[in-house]
Formats: structure tokens, C-alpha cells, sequence
């Protein structure tokens, strides 16, 4: 069974620094886009990040541009999310998504939750001010 395994949760101070892992259970993500999103209480799931399977190319969404970076390790198939300077409003349920259909989209197609058709449980970012 495939599956996305979040990691590297936790509560930090405003101003701080956390390093989210995604970790997946098969090779067939290699080549897939590997995006993350968050969802803060009362809110939807909204896109945070996404990489594309070469690792060349890389969507932020405006709140964390300058301040976010994701990267990813074919080798050993994790997708990490260094999140700097965080802030109150970066509070939230991280999620690891996973596009493994192969197909070549758009940047915005990839900031939508229904291009990914994997999803982890989702790793606790709790920022205090």
C-alpha cells in the first residue's frame, strides 16, 4: 500500500524555524509532484508548496514565498519543506500530496487539491507569538 508519512511537526516561536519530511513508501513518486499544503481550524486546505518530479521546478503560494523551500530526495524518496520566519498565521495541519498520473500541468493546476490523488495524515505546526 502507498503511502505518505509526514514528520518534523511542532510548536515554535514566532520568528523560528521547522523542517518538514515527507516520506514515501514507493518508488513510483519519483517522478510524481510532490506538493504541500496546510489547513488551519475553520479554514480549507490551502497549497503551500509543490515540486516537480526533477526537482528543477518549484510553485510557492505568495503568504510563504522568500520564506519557505521545498526540495526533494529521489534517491531516498522524501520531499522536505523548510519553513523560516514563521508567523502566527503559519499555524496549521501541514498535508504531503503526492501526483502520480505522469501528466505535464500548469502551475495552477498543481495549487489545486484535486490534482493529488495521494495524501498523508498531515504533521502539527503550532507557531506562538
Amino acid at each position: 500500500q502507498v503511502q505518505l508519512v509526514e514528520s518534523g511537526g511542532g510548536l515554535v516561536q514566532a520568528g523560528g524555524s521547522l523542517r518538514l519530511s515527507c516520506a514515501a513508501s514507493a518508488r513510483t513518486f519519483t517522478n510524481a509532484v510532490m506538493g504541500w499544503f496546510r489547513q488551519a481550524p475553520g479554514k480549507e486546505r490551502e497549497f503551500v508548496a509543490a515540486i516537480r518530479g526533477s526537482g528543477g521546478t518549484t510553485y510557492y503560494a505568495n503568504s510563504v514565498k522568500g520564506r519557505f523551500t521545498i526540495s526533494r530526495d529521489n534517491a531516498k524518496i522524501t520531499v522536505n519543506l523548510q519553513m523560516n520566519r514563521l508567523k502566527p498565521e503559519d499555524t496549521a495541519v501541514y498535508y504531503c500530496a503526492a501526483d502520480s498520473s505522469g501528466i505535464y500541468a500548469s502551475e495552477s493546476y498543481h495549487q489545486r487539491r484535486g490534482a493529488y490523488n495521494y495524501w498523508g495524515q498531515g504533521t502539527q505546526v503550532t507557531v506562538s507569538s
